[in-house]
């Protein structure tokens, strides 16, 4: 199962979905995907905004700089892999601390 832990400024994913046999897993390409897109275009907007971290199954993200761009950028992320969550609940499970 794929963990997201949304905290402010921080976010966690890993895990794999295990939907599928590893390179043909849909729901771990979708979360690489919607996750690598987002932390690409913040870091084109400006390079000092975040830093990340990521291995095979995990990714870290701190964002370092908020921005409206950055901020809607990020929530537009959380809202799509949420979207992933509601049509496989089996494979992604996401905890968002609100402060």
């Amino acid at each position: 199962m794929i963990k997201v832990n949304i905290k402010k400024n921080h976010i966690e994913i890993k895990g794999h979905a295990m939907y599928d046999d590893y390179g043909k897993d849909i729901v771990c390409a979708s979360i690489s995907s919607i996750a690598i897109t987002t932390v690409n275009a913040i870091l084109r907007l400006d390079e000092k905004a975040l830093k990340y971290r990521e291995k095979d199954g995990f990714l870290i993200i701190d964002v370092l700089k908020e921005s409206e761009q950055t901020n809607t950028l990020i929530l537009n992320m959380i809202e799509l892999i949420k979207e992933l969550e509601k049509e496989y609940p089996k494979n992604i499970k996401v905890n968002e601390e609100v402060h």
